[in-house]
């Protein structure tokens, strides 16, 4: 859900609650129920059904539903794909627009980011068993929406299994038989702000006066004695979107890509039930889904990566133009379409044997790069590479026959990319130049493993002392480029700074653990589900490390893991499919359920599990059977 504030404009003004107001204000209820109306009969009975599924489950288990939510019970069809719609495009690709301005202007390995993800394409020449491989590595956070279920789609035609975001119908991430594929947020922009000069009860627009169009919705909001309260909300919308600030002189409306394609459901169902490249690539081209990395690979040996989204064709400007707020004036700025599929940036069976993305722009999807930026359009993604993508480069390039074991290894590599461009150098200069502190921290570095796994003794001071570097205006003395894009940038702009800084870090690390070397599975903990377990991985970026996880701070000094590594897999397609697969934080949330939390022990042993796909395999684990009419 768009919040206010955060740098942006706000949304709405009414007494109604912020998600409520933000929800009417975007047409979302009505753009859903028209987008229901236009899926063929057949996807709208998926939908129903899905709708149903939940509906059956809150009336039969009426004890396992919170009171907070039975308020929406019963759903419809038309209210999956509302959710749906509101995940997508009014969280990712709005929110991406927040993200692209924090990376824009910026050292490329000082970029940071709140979420995330992973994913490899492996070819067979590039492959062990010379079969390819698949790696699916979300991050997102471990709480509300984010949250993914595991599941296995089963019905005449698919045999799918991976894992959808929560109230989704269809898999967002799977494989099957044939074929898998995964999704990364993508350095996308699809979403514009445009700043409008207020006249009269319109707004200027090319030389004269436009006025805009108003709606006013009526909100029932129920009060704590029960009764309904009626709210007004007061809409106004430009050529652009709707009016999401008014300062009284101006007024900022929001345009968001892929309003006017409804079929993003039926996108993802039909790339489940695909049987080959040519038929996943049928459904790809449709481009009902706004926004998101393709990344594929399957039994015949084909790996791909796709840019993939609607992205807006637009007149003029660069990343960085598009990335603020845009006068709103002139007809000028105002796109109308988006960018064919044949114009998107696109990588199929590469030389090199191997594709990745690790969030970072498709310019280096493989390396060397094969896709030129001067090719594309300057508005379409930045030019840069963090830390954590060239770490995943880096392994994949450094191991010409990856086995499936080794996948799964490196799926869950903590080592920092950042540690190795700049810890010898600092280690060396707090030895030379520091004080007694720098210099005991520079031995706790020194023996340090480079890593951030549970024992991983002198992450936690490279950390907080790459907190207090990172903030300076040049922190490299060979900045990051393209033709050397996984060896830049490299070494210590100011020695002299980064010891001070050391000596800061030490002090303070010293004082909230009473031990420089202390272990890093000591700080960061797993904190879900009632349990608390030894921490690994860390931010992806700005230490470059591949297993994310993002620690946040507790009330005893610690912090626990809020997000980073979800679902995930690993996936070889031999005759037969061989895939291990885990749901960090479990397949449950609910209160009680043996299965909150219950594979958190796995992923503190950073270990994975054996997908149950085969109706052998499910029958000798099953739990418990219900037949439903």
């Amino acid at each position: 859900m768009v919040k206010p504030g955060a740098g942006r404009p706000s949304i709405g003004a009414s007494r109604t609650s912020g998600t409520t107001a933000t929800v009417r204000t975007m047409g979302i209820p009505a753009r859903a129920k028209s987008w229901y109306d236009q899926q063929t009969p057949e996807f709208r009975k998926d939908l129903d059904a899905f709708a149903e599924g939940i509906n059956r489950y809150a009336e039969q288990h009426p004890d396992r539903i919170a009171d907070s939510v039975k308020v929406v019970l019963p759903v419809s069809g038309v209210d999956v794909m509302a959710h749906a719609h509101r995940v997508v495009h009014f969280v990712f690709v709005y929110g991406q627009e927040r993200a692209i301005q924090a990376i824009v202007g910026r050292k490329p390995a000082e970029a940071k980011a709140e979420k995330g993800s992973n994913t490899w394409a492996i070819a067979p020449g590039h492959s062990a068993s010379h079969h390819a491989m698949l790696l699916a590595n979300p991050h997102l956070g471990w709480s509300d929406l984010f949250l993914f279920y595991e599941a296995q789609w089963v019905a005449p035609g698919v045999n799918a299994y991976g894992a959808a975001l929560v109230g989704f119908p269809t898999p967002v991430i799977a494989f099957n038989d044939s074929l898998g594929w995964s999704h990364t947020v993508n350095t996308y922009d699809g979403a514009d702000v445009f700043r409008l000069t207020k006249q009269g009860d319109g707004y200027r627009w090319d030389g004269g006066v436009k006025p805009f169009e108003r709606t006013t919705e009526v909100i029932k909001v129920k009060q704590a004695s029960g009764a309904l309260r009626e709210d007004s909300l007061v809409i106004l919308r430009s050529v652009h979107g709707p009016v999401i600030a008014d300062s009284g002189k101006t007024a900022s409306a929001l345009r968001v890509a892929g309003l006017d394609r409804p079929g993003m459901l039926q996108e993802w169902w039909d790339m489940a039930r695909s049987k080959n490249l040519g038929e996943f690539e049928s459904a790809l081209k449709r481009l009902q889904i706004p926004m998101f990395n393709v990344m594929y690979a399957d039994g015949a040996g084909h790996i791909l990566y796709l840019f993939g989204g609607d992205v807006p064709r637009r007149s003029r400007g660069d990343v960085a133009y598009w990335s603020g707020t845009v006068l709103g004036d002139s007809s000028a700025t105002l796109w109308k379409d988006y960018l064919g599929y044949e114009q998107l940036p696109r990588l199929m069976d590469p030389p090199t044997g191997w594709l990745q993305n690790a969030n970072d722009p498709p310019w280096t999807s493989t390396i060397p790069s094969r896709l030129n930026p001067d090719s594309f359009p300057r508005y379409l993604a930045p030019v840069n590479m963090a830390f954590r993508p060239q770490r995943s480069a880096h392994m994949l390039a450094a191991d010409s026959s990856i086995s499936f074991e080794e996948l799964v290894q490196y799926k869950h590599s903590t080592r920092m990319e950042l540690a190795d461009r700049v810890l010898d150098e600092l280690v060396a200069a707090a030895r030379k130049q520091g004080g007694p502190a720098a210099k005991r921290a520079a031995d706790v570095l020194g023996k340090w493993d480079r890593q951030a796994n549970a024992d991983s003794r002198g992450a936690v001071l490279f950390m907080v002392w790459a907190q207090a570097y990172l903030t300076s205006a040049k922190a490299f003395a060979s900045p990051w480029r393209l033709d050397s894009a996984i060896t830049t940038p490299h070494g210590l702009a100011s020695p002299t700074e980064a010891v001070k800084a050391l000596e800061a870090a030490a002090s303070q690390v010293e004082k909230s653990y009473q031990a420089l070397d202390v272990p890093w599975g000591d700080v960061v903990r797993i904190r879900y589900g009632g349990k608390d377990l030894p921490g690994n991985g860390a931010p992806g970026d700005p230490y470059g490390v591949f297993r994310t996880a993002y620690p946040v701070p507790d009330a005893d000094g610690k912090m626990h893991v809020a997000g980073g590594d979800t679902y995930y897999a690993a996936v070889e397609f031999g005759p037969m499919v061989r895939a291990k697969v885990l749901t960090a934080y479990g397949n449950s949330t609910q209160p009680g359920s043996k299965h909150l939390g219950d594979q958190l022990e796995l992923f503190a042993k950073q270990e994975m599990r054996d997908a149950w796909r085969s109706r052998t395999d499910i029958e000798a684990h099953l739990e418990s059977k219900e037949d439903v009419p």
